[in-house]
């Protein structure tokens, strides 16, 4: 049996979801672009370069989303998707997602992102089975806060096994292999038989370079 194993953001998508999220919020007015931009850029910044607390991390991008309910969202993430994601999709991206579920392996998008702004991202490139930060629910809407593990660093690989495990399975049984571009994922490369690097960050290319890892490029 064959799992595939995709990241999202800087792997499949050139940009970051949750970046992209809150720039597109400022364009539409609903965060403060003058407060929120340098918190933004900051952020991104400490993420990518594996330094930034998980939970500040993900309590700061799950904050965007209190205060309007889910069906006063439904339209804006729909607009994210088409005007912001889509877009920002390699036709590599595309050729390579689509090579593997033709192929019949089991495939699976694990994202630090939360699971609202990105499960429509999974379902456009025809991919049934996602792992994603769970965002908070409260009443008819989020309450800004995450819920559960984490879907960040050593989180994906406890998240995967959990998620097999309720399936019957074990990552064991299967040949398996994982793409991704960030040093973040380093446990969840280790954790597959088959990680290769896309696009990697430099410390992610001097670690898989040293490990005789494949990278390719798909931006």
């Amino acid at each position: 049996m064959r799992l595939t194993l995709f990241d999202l953001d800087h792997t499949l998508l050139s940009g970051d979801s949750d970046v992209l999220w809150c720039d597109y919020l400022m364009e539409r007015g609903l965060l403060d672009k003058q407060e929120f931009a340098a918190r933004n850029a900051d952020m991104a910044t400490r993420y990518k370069a594996g330094t930034v607390g998980l939970q500040e991390f993900a309590d700061f991008y799950v904050g965007t989303l209190a205060g309007l309910t889910l069906d006063q969202w439904e339209p804006v993430r729909r607009e994210f998707l088409d005007r912001w994601i889509v877009p920002r999709i390699p036709q590599g991206a595309r050729d390579l997602v689509q090579e593997h579920l033709e192929a019949g392996d089991l495939v699976l998008m694990t994202t630090a992102t939360n699971r609202f702004i990105t499960e429509l991202t999974a379902a456009h490139f025809g991919i049934e089975h996602l792992l994603a930060t769970e965002a908070e629910r409260s009443g008819a809407g989020f309450s800004g806060r995450t819920e559960g593990t984490l879907n960040m660093r050593e989180g994906k690989v406890a998240r995967l096994h959990a998620w097999l495990a309720a399936r019957g399975q074990a990552l064991l049984q299967f040949n398996s292999t994982a793409y991704s571009d960030s040093i973040n994922d380093l446990p969840l490369l280790r954790a597959v038989k088959h990680p290769v690097m896309v696009d990697p960050d430099p410390q992610l290319a001097a670690i898989g370079r040293d490990a005789g890892w494949p990278m390719l490029s798909l931006h």
